[in-house]
């Protein structure tokens, strides 16, 4: 089944969900790292503090695994709509993009991410 996901980050945690995201251990997580990072790398900032994107899950819960091991630990208030297929509407700044880009250094000024 394929989700439309929204969520609100926080930008204090955004510097180790990149490394995370990066170093390899949610992409060796069995059964959905992979997927994890991909949707990531496809999700936009729609808003000031809003990330996008869209994810397949199989579980009776959407993305309860998914929550469980990532998500609930970097992001909040996430919504998912169930949709028949993934669109071209989600409109924003490449979320990964913004993450390579600023690496959300502790130090550095996170007001340039907005």
């Amino acid at each position: 089944m394929v989700y439309k996901v929204k969520a609100k980050i926080d930008k204090l945690k955004m510097k180790v969900f990149y490394d995370v995201l990066t170093d390899g251990s949610v992409a060796d997580q069995e059964p959905d790292g992979a997927e994890i990072v991909n949707a990531m790398q496809q999700a936009v900032m729609t808003g000031n503090d809003t990330l996008e994107w869209y994810e397949t899950c199989h579980c009776a819960t959407p993305l309860k695994h998914e929550r469980e091991t990532v998500y609930d630990k970097f992001l909040s208030d996430i919504e998912t709509t169930l949709v028949e297929e993934r669109k071209d509407d989600l409109k924003g700044n490449s979320f990964w993009s913004c993450l390579e880009d600023k690496h959300f250094h502790l130090d550095a000024d996170l007001a340039e991410f907005e």
